[in-house]
């Protein structure tokens, strides 16, 4: 026991301890990033260096770049960015410093010139060229007549440095402390190594035992880029730094292959870690020994160690936090799925926020409307109509005292039984009127109040009334929004789910088939929901996604599995996407026939047929009521609306009765419009038929005729109205017919015309939807002789069961994934 309490002691001190490590690690990585980005120290060693490069022995255009870029984007800290440039002008030589302070001045006059101007962006690379050609000519004027050459030089000079300004205004943001940007652009990470390696060139000249401090660092910019962004960011560093060093120093030109090659290398070799990018820096510079001797050999292996060195002594932390930045890499993929599931969670809670919202607001419709029972209801509209009548006539009565007070009961039980005779449209009853005579002195003219009070009363009620049903539609209206944006939240965020064993046994099914895979997504295995994608390669694709994949899905998975979508690749083993879902149990086949009043070209009839998702599909037929322009205009509003709303999920029945409300609220004019609508489900079969106003429909199921009817107004007549749902189950290989009533009113010198259609329908020898609907139209109009005295439509639809392409195909199970 007491062994043990050291033991604790020491592991609570170890704790402690590494979080002090952790502490100290964080405040200094806070202290440094305050002294070299918010306080711009960074920047200033940047500008003394820059200060110090030179390129081709005599051309600068560095540093007026740096300061151009500084007073664009730090404009707080250039005038200390200036005096570093200068002072790192001066390590190099006077007449270098000379030709920088008189181009910064130069500069300073032109950016004050154009201060005001917009376009700033075009008018700084302007400025750059001028200042800096201009202070060269100045140079060389002094010393001598300017020659060809340097004219030559003048002109490279100020084109480079107008160039480079463009560089660094890019490059020089992405080093502010408060960087939001979540990835760097691929032209970005070019323009940061051109600043990189201009830094560097002015390290020329400085050396560590025989070793070039340009080289040193250039080497290990290299390795840190190879190691977090592969071959190409490696290589790109490599070219890109070399090419720069190498202009600054002509004598190291072959540089520019060994850190191109050393990058490359480093990049192919990161799998090994820090090891691995190391060692294809020294095979990099093992090449050394093509272009020199022993004598340039020692310092590179040299120059590569240090660089190694420094390599190994960089936190993983610092890699981890530049990985972020460059695509391709494991943190940018991870720091991008960070930020979309964050964006997915804000979107999805705003959303769920709303749909609270409609859900509270439907509530509170509801809550209002069903406060009170009917009962309830009825006895206060019975006391307010009372309270009507008395204050007309036994306001003014001398017994009114003895009525109200002493006999209370009595009289209101009078009042309210000849109240509700009044209310039926009757006379009060001759028994209850004695006893009431009996009882009040005024019972005749209580009896006319009463009766002239009853207008208004009913009135009053039939305006309560209306006025609930408007707020049960909002309710309903309110809530089915409630449940579309709540459905909606959850398909934001719903994620890929993890089926360990259906994955494997996908994925070794068809590996023993001879598929090459690359990869199985699986979303949904919800029966009837199922989503699938995949990614193989194929040597010349000839539809094994719908010949072999989905077969081998529908065994593993039982149930039709079916190809949704592909993208083949063009190229021999390219990858290629094929994604999979569930069949639809049915499949439906329409056919359709109309023609207009009088043989005319407008109709005043409408059809539709929309897919609704989730294995929903709708048809539908609006008549607009009369003929012509406006009648076709009235029903086909009705279907656009009826399919914009369907389309977001709200309940059919919510539907219509929101279409009705714009409708009838929308125009004073009497157009109206029918609606007949079926909504099936091809998982099932069932049907739903929403009726107002329409004709009747029938099912064809063999020699047997199905009749199908409801009665609603049209939409448009009234505001509310209930509507009622007709279902029925549908079989395969069955026909629907509906029509509009120019078709079922349509049939001259017919006296039953529900039999003669169904007789026309069942004597038919076709099953064709289309034919169907152009032979039953025939029909009718050789009844009339040809003479079409109304619109007419048929809108046919026969439902069969889905027979897939392809048998499922029984794959091979080992014992472990059976």
């Amino acid at each position: 026991m007491m062994e043990s309490i050291p033991r604790v002691e020491s592991r609570g001190f170890g704790v402690e301890k590494d979080g002090q490590k952790g502490k100290w690690r964080k405040g200094l990585y806070l202290k440094m990033k305050s002294i070299l980005l918010e306080r711009g120290w960074l920047f200033y060693i940047g500008g003394f260096l820059l200060g110090r490069a030179v390129i081709l022995s005599a051309v600068s255009p560095f540093a007026i770049a740096f300061v151009a870029s500084m007073w664009f984007v730090h404009r707080e800290k250039s005038f200390k960015s200036m005096l570093a440039v200068l002072v790192g002008a001066l390590t190099y030589s006077m007449t270098h410093a000379l030709f920088i302070g008189v181009a910064m001045l130069v500069f300073i006059f032109l950016a004050a010139l154009g201060k005001q101007m917009k376009n700033q962006q075009v008018i700084l690379p302007l400025a750059v060229f001028a200042s800096t050609a201009l202070s060269k000519m100045f140079l060389y004027s002094v010393r001598d007549t300017i020659t060809s050459y340097e004219w030559l030089l003048l002109v490279v000079e100020g084109v480079l440095g107008a160039v480079l300004v463009l560089i660094f205004m890019q490059s020089i943001p992405l080093l502010s402390p408060k960087r939001y940007k979540p990835v760097l652009k691929n032209e970005e990470i070019v323009c940061m190594i051109i600043l990189i390696a201009s830094v560097l060139t002015g390290m020329i000249g400085w050396q560590i035992y025989g070793a070039s401090a340009e080289q040193i660092f250039s080497r290990y910019f290299v390795l840190i880029f190879a190691y977090i962004g592969g071959a190409a960011i490696g290589s790109t560093v490599g070219v890109v730094a070399g090419l720069i060093l190498s202009l600054a120093n002509v004598a190291n030109l072959y540089q520019m292959s060994l850190l191109a090659f050393s990058g490359l290398l480093g990049g192919l070799l990161k799998e090994g870690k820090k090891v691995g990018t190391s060692i294809g820096l020294l095979v990099g510079t093992g090449l050394i020994s093509i272009y020199g001797d022993a004598v340039t050999l020692i310092p590179s292996l040299l120059e590569s160690s240090i660089a190694i060195l420094l390599f190994f002594l960089t936190p993983a932390s610092w890699f981890s936090r530049i990985s972020r930045y460059i695509p391709g890499t494991e943190e940018y993929t991870h720091e991008q799925e960070q930020y979309l599931q964050k964006v997915r969670n804000v979107t999805a809670r705003r959303v769920g926020q709303f749909s609270e919202v409609f859900h509270a607001l439907s509530k509170s419709f509801s809550v209002s409307q069903a406060a009170s029972t009917d009962e309830q209801e009825a006895k206060r509209e019975t006391d307010y109509f009372l309270s009507q009548v008395t204050e007309k006539t036994c306001q003014s009565c001398f017994m009114k005292d003895r009525c109200w007070q002493k006999e209370f009961d009595q009289t209101y039980s009078y009042m309210e039984e000849m109240k509700e005779d009044i209310t039926n449209g009757q006379e009060p009853n001759r028994k209850v009127m004695r006893e009431f005579e009996n009882h009040c002195v005024k019972s005749r003219k209580v009896v006319e109040a009463m009766k002239e009070e009853m207008t208004f009363y009913e009135a009053n009620r039939r305006l309560r009334q209306q006025v609930m049903e408007s707020k049960r539609l909002v309710a309903d209206q309110l809530q089915g929004v409630s449940e579309v944006m709540d459905d909606f939240a959850k398909e934001i965020l719903k994620e890929r789910q993890h089926h360990e064993l259906q994955e494997s046994q996908i994925i070794h099914a068809l590996k023993h088939m001879g598929i090459d895979l690359e990869k199985v997504d699986i979303y949904q295995l919800e029966k009837g929901n199922v989503d699938i994608e995949i990614t193989a390669t194929f040597y010349e694709y000839r539809g094994e996604g719908a010949k072999l994949i989905a077969p081998v899905l529908s065994d593993i998975l039982n149930e039709m599995i079916i190809v949704k979508d592909e993208e083949i690749s063009p190229f021999p083993n390219g990858y290629s996407h094929l994604a999979f879902g569930s069949a639809k149990e049915y499949t439906i086949q329409t056919g359709a026939a109309s023609a207009a009043k009088g043989g005319g070209l407008v109709s005043g009839d409408s059809f539709t047929t929309i897919e609704l998702g989730a294995g929903k599909f709708a048809m539908a037929i609006s008549d607009g009521m009369g003929n012509g322009n406006r009648a076709r205009e009235e029903s086909m509003e009705t279907l656009r609306l009826l399919q914009q709303i369907l389309q977001t999920g709200i309940p059919e029945k919510v539907a219509i009765k929101s279409i009705n409300s714009i409708l009838s609220l929308r125009t004073t004019d009497e157009m109206f419009a029918t609606l007949d609508l079926a909504v099936m489900d091809l998982h099932n079969a069932s049907v739903k038929f929403l009726k107002i106003g329409s004709t009747p429909s029938f099912i064809k199921r063999g020699s047997n005729m199905i009749k199908i009817e409801a009665s609603n107004l049209p939409m448009g007549i009234i505001q509310e109205f209930d509507v009622d749902i007709v279902s029925e189950q549908m079989n395969s290989e069955d026909l629907l017919i509906m029509m509009s009533d120019g078709i079922f009113e349509g049939p001259r010198h017919v006296e039953n015309v529900d039999l003669w259609l169904k007789r026309k329908i069942r004597e038919m020898a076709t099953d064709d939807p289309q034919e169907v609907a152009d032979l039953l139209l025939e029909e009718v109009i050789r009844t009339r002789s040809g003479e079409i005295e109304d619109d007419m439509t048929v809108l046919v639809s026969k439902i069969a069961k889905n027979k897939p392409e392809w048998a499922a195909v029984p794959v091979y199970r080992n014992k472990v994934l059976s």
